[in-house]
């Protein structure tokens, strides 16, 4: 083993032993000190202390050309800056050369909706089996009150307001919220609400339950949302969360509040939120293309 990477062992040995760090959180440190390691070793450089601010640009050039994403890339600058501290901690390097250096900017994934056309094919099931019953309650309350799929399997009916058309949620960080329950939801809920006691045993209150009688799992939301996406005709990867994105990017083409969306949805940062605000730009932009008479047709020359 060269000395490179008997520091690197080190260091790894001391994010298991000191910082007490998840076995997967030190395989991908490893992975990416062994990308510093490489370069360090084509270029010739015999030791850490041999690096200099230039040539951690010069690797992250390098993996942004292999095609590296740029979330990718910002790990791989937090690798190599924690690696360093501990080098600067043992006295075996005096600078740390990713102090400052950025990655290229990632670009953002918008996140995928459905359309208002595509929802409400969603939340047609006219079956009057319990089970159908229960899972356009749980359609209907994800679109209507832009849930997370945590906040939804948690809820218990006495987290229901349905008389005043509320829901109060614990989100992320236990940080309670309450949130408006639209007019069909309140109704798929009351349909369900009757056929609950069928199927209900030891589900504490539990708003949703399976066929058993226990609370249903999120993976068990997850299939049925899956399920009835196929068998409603809509042949995309549909799951809760693109239910709550189609909530909040309709929400702000109708409304423009983005403050408003921000306190139903329950982001602690607006800027989370703000990436509605380019989806709603795509839709102005398509609005502008259909109408617009000096709009750039597309295919036009």
């Amino acid at each position: 083993m060269n000395a490179g990477a008997e520091a690197i062992a080190e260091y790894l040995g001391h994010l298991a032993d000191e910082r007490r760090l998840s076995p997967r959180t030190i395989s991908a440190y490893a992975r990416d000190l062994r990308r510093l390691e490489a370069f360090m070793q084509a270029h010739e450089l015999a030791d850490y202390s041999d690096l200099t601010p230039d040539g951690v640009r010069g690797l992250i050039a390098a993996e942004h050309r292999r095609g590296l994403s740029g979330r990718s890339i910002q790990r791989l600058l937090a690798a190599i800056r924690g690696f360093y501290r501990w080098l600067e901690r043992e006295r075996r390097a005096t600078v740390n050369p990713a102090e400052g250096v950025r990655a290229p900017r990632s670009v953002k994934r918008l996140p995928k909706t459905l359309d208002p056309d595509e929802v409400t094919r969603l939340l047609q099931i006219e079956s009057n089996d319990p089970l159908a019953v229960r899972d356009r309650a749980i359609l209907e309350l994800f679109y209507s009150s832009g849930l997370r799929l945590a906040e939804l399997s948690a809820l218990r009916w006495s987290d229901l307001n349905l008389d005043e058309g509320m829901v109060r949620v614990t989100g992320k960080g236990r940080k309670t919220r309450d949130v408006p329950v639209g007019r069909h939801a309140i109704q798929a809920l009351h349909g369900w609400r009757r056929h609950w006691p069928e199927l209900a045993r030891d589900a504490e209150d539990r708003v949703f339950v399976g066929r058993h009688g226990r609370p249903l799992s999120r993976r068990s939301v997850q299939a049925r949302v899956r399920y009835w996406a196929q068998r409603q005709g809509l042949w995309k990867q549909v799951h809760p969360h693109m239910l709550r994105h189609s909530f909040a990017s309709h929400l702000l083409e109708s409304s423009g509040q983005l403050r408003a969306v921000q306190e139903l949805l329950g982001h602690a940062d607006i800027g989370t939120t703000q990436i509605y605000t380019h989806l709603d730009y795509q839709h102005l932009a398509k609005v502008y293309d259909r109408a617009h008479p000096r709009a750039r047709k597309r295919g036009s020359k």
